[in-house]
């Protein structure tokens, strides 16, 4: 007799736990081998890596022995349409990146290497996949099932639970969440997503998939709260920000635990994508960037790199969920086993 989908989520991790992908460094193979040996269920960032680097993080962790991981795609989306905005938003900034001894990139529009990276996990799969960005095509999900994978999409509405009926999985992303904002389109306000538990009650009215609750929860408290409200699991990106397996630049993990920083907001001042970040100076002197996606994350990526060299934390991409100040520098596994007190036994 074959599994439904909550059965394979529940042999996939001994802990109803999800450790997120974190693109751009934080999610490391270290990381995710440590979230399989502790029980969760850890997942690789295929986002800004080529290919062969997705193969290689992916040999790491099996190397480590870890029986269950995931890797996360995004799903490209389409060019910026006003392209005259991206210009100048891209001129505005050439002054800051001269500060920095950087320069503003070309704001150009790329897929991510969606094709290479879709053809080696269709080639190699892992245990679990995940989409964020969009829900990919139907062939392509009906491939990873055919391999055995199960198949995960992040929602941020009821609209797009409905888009990605064809998953084995929801990931519920609220508005408390770190990071980019899984919406299907990049248009409108950047911050009008519902908060997790609401939302979780309107996806949960659309489909009878499994939903993975994420976004802001920090602590064992939030696991309690996410299964109450009946998510299958719940997912944890900014809690492992600071913990020793995670790559996240040091000058980030330290604004993390700075008392100077004390709230977060809804940005697309680095990446022309909403995402929420700590607030810096860069989020505060730039709130009216452009809804363009990957053109502007593009052009800032070595003016953030120039801020990291220099030591200036203000003009880097702080990422991080509301329940920041909850994260930890201790190893991911007693992190984890913290959170699993919120399991019910």
């Amino acid at each position: 007799m074959s599994t439904g989908p909550a059965e394979r989520i529940r042999e996939l991790s001994g802990l109803p736990i999800w450790v997120a992908p974190m693109a751009g460094g934080p999610s490391t193979a270290g990381l995710v081998a440590a979230a399989a040996q502790a029980g969760a269920l850890g997942f690789l960032a295929g986002g800004y890596k080529t290919a062969a680097a997705v193969r290689a993080e992916m040999d790491a962790v099996r190397a480590a022995g870890a029986r269950a991981f995931g890797v996360n795609l995004f799903v490209p989306g389409r060019p910026a349409s006003d392209t005259a905005a991206v210009a100048a938003y891209v001129g505005s900034l050439r002054a800051e990146a001269a500060r920095l001894g950087a320069e503003v990139g070309e704001p150009r529009w790329d897929d991510d290497g969606w094709a290479d990276k879709i053809d080696l996990l269709l080639g190699d799969p892992p245990p679990a996949v995940s989409f964020t960005f969009g829900c990919p095509p139907p062939e392509v999900i009906a491939g990873f099932r055919r391999r055995g994978a199960l198949v995960g999409v992040t929602v941020t509405s009821p609209g797009e639970a409905v888009l990605a009926a064809d998953a084995d999985c929801l990931i519920v992303q609220g508005r408390e969440a770190g990071a980019h904002a899984g919406t299907f389109a990049n248009a409108g306000p950047a911050d009008t997503r519902p908060g997790l538990l609401d939302l979780l009650a309107a996806v949960a009215g659309t489909t009878s998939l499994p939903l993975i609750a994420a976004g802001g929860l920090a602590d064992a408290g939030g696991v309690a709260a996410a299964l109450a409200a009946g998510a299958t699991a719940a997912a944890f990106g900014t809690a492992f920000l600071r913990c020793a397996e995670s790559g996240a630049h040091p000058l980030h993990k330290a604004a993390l635990a700075d008392p100077r920083r004390t709230a977060t907001a809804i940005t697309r001042a680095f990446s022309g994508r909403p995402a929420r970040a700590l607030v810096n100076r860069f989020v505060l002197d730039h709130p009216d960037a452009p809804a363009a996606y990957p053109e502007i994350n593009n052009a800032t990526r070595a003016l953030r790199a120039g801020a990291a060299a220099a030591g200036d934390p203000d003009r880097m991409s702080l990422y991080a969920g509301q329940g920041f100040r909850a994260a930890s520098d201790r190893p991911a596994a007693e992190i984890i086993g913290q959170l699993a007190a919120g399991v019910p036994r």
